[in-house]
């Protein structure tokens, strides 16, 4: 089943936005050919797709305290549009984080969609590579993840 036979809508583009080529595509490959373990294939930016991730959190029992550690964040780095350097990140986690985890920095090292409850999986696995994700809300207390790496 190639790309022409999904639904397209007025502009040629199937039902997730991908018009007849996509961009970044590079082999003839028409989608079917690349994992095949991520739900629909891949998308350009591999998010929602990956099998595995690997993350760095901190989490804070209190919404002030987790809002005060993102806020360092954003004054060293965020506010520039640039990204947290990972050794950074981990500066903020040990000071900050009230997760054993803390103490290596807040990382979590690779760990498989399934594995995290609800909201933390769902940032885990949609924060690109590089970037830290926005304070949110779990079952344990406040967090916000630095995504390192994803795989299949």
């Amino acid at each position: 089943m190639g790309k022409d036979s999904k639904p397209k809508d007025a502009k040629g583009k199937d039902a997730k936005g991908k018009g007849k080529q996509a961009a970044g595509s590079s082999g003839g490959d028409d989608g079917g050919g690349k994992g095949g373990k991520g739900k629909g294939g891949k998308s350009a930016d591999g998010l929602g797709t990956c099998t595995y991730v690997k993350a760095r959190h901190v989490l804070c029992e209190k919404q002030g305290k987790i809002n005060e550690a993102y806020k360092k964040l954003q004054d060293g780095w965020l506010d520039n549009g640039d990204k947290v350097p990972p050794a950074e990140f981990a500066k903020v986690a040990q000071e900050y984080s009230e997760c054993p985890s803390g103490k290596k920095g807040g990382d979590l090292g690779w760990f498989p969609r399934g594995k995290m409850a609800g909201p933390f999986q769902e940032v885990a696995f949609n924060t690109p590579v590089g970037a830290v994700s926005a304070p949110f809300k779990s079952t344990h207390g406040y967090h916000f993840i630095l995504c390192e790496g994803r795989k299949n």
